[in-house]
């Protein structure tokens, strides 16, 4: 797991990585009072799921790491906050019901051979209509360059899945994209690519 912000000492702010704009800051996850929400593959040293819990969520989390569920469980203790725990595969989202969810949040929790497309399509299937879909993974540049040397050390998408591939397994999920970003690390301005890519997709259909 990596660092989280908070938004002060105990209330967590949902984190995208230790040096890039938090959802405090881009409010992609929306109003989630009340709301039934997932993270897909714990993320954070408070994870994402916690902190979702904070901000009001009836909030459920999937991780396939055992013992990362256990952590887990024992930093909602800490936070007082109540998370419905699953241990398994990410996209195995048996346990929930279709069109019973209002937010589905996945953090760095795929790599590049991972099936994105079978996820996209479980997710699709527990999201409401219009419900949206947070996902954040390591920017396809990123690996092309290291940190400020300009030279190309590395294929683009070799480590993580192009734009491309993205937007159309996204597609093809019957998702529309209505928020893309392309972070940069604070950390490190003057690196050549952005360290994160971010986006929000819409569940069309029913």
């Amino acid at each position: 797991m990596s660092d989280t912000h908070g938004t002060n000492s105990s209330i967590h702010d949902v984190s995208y990585g230790a040096d890039v704009s938090t959802d405090g800051q881009l409010r992609l996850c929306g109003d989630i009072r009340a709301k039934r929400t997932i993270e897909l593959g714990l993320f954070g040293a408070v994870p994402n799921c916690i902190a979702l819990a904070q901000h009001g969520a009836r909030s459920i989390a999937v991780d396939p790491s055992a013992d990362s569920i256990t952590a887990a469980r024992r930093a909602a203790d800490v936070a007082g906050v109540a998370v419905e725990f699953h241990t398994g595969d990410i996209a195995d989202l048996g346990f929930a019901m279709s069109s019973s969810l209002d937010l589905a949040l996945c953090v760095y929790a795929l790599g590049r051979d991972d099936d994105y497309s079978r996820l996209f399509r479980q997710v699709h299937r527990i999201l409401k209509p219009e419900a949206g879909f947070v996902f954040c993974s390591e920017h396809p540049a990123a690996a092309i360059f290291d940190g400020e040397n300009p030279t190309a050390q590395r294929q683009y998408g070799s480590r993580s899945p192009a734009i491309g591939e993205l937007v159309m397994a996204l597609q093809r999920a019957n998702f529309a994209i209505d928020t893309m970003y392309e972070l940069s690390s604070v950390r490190r301005p003057r690196a050549i690519a952005p360290t994160a890519l971010l986006l929000r997709a819409r569940k069309l259909g029913s």
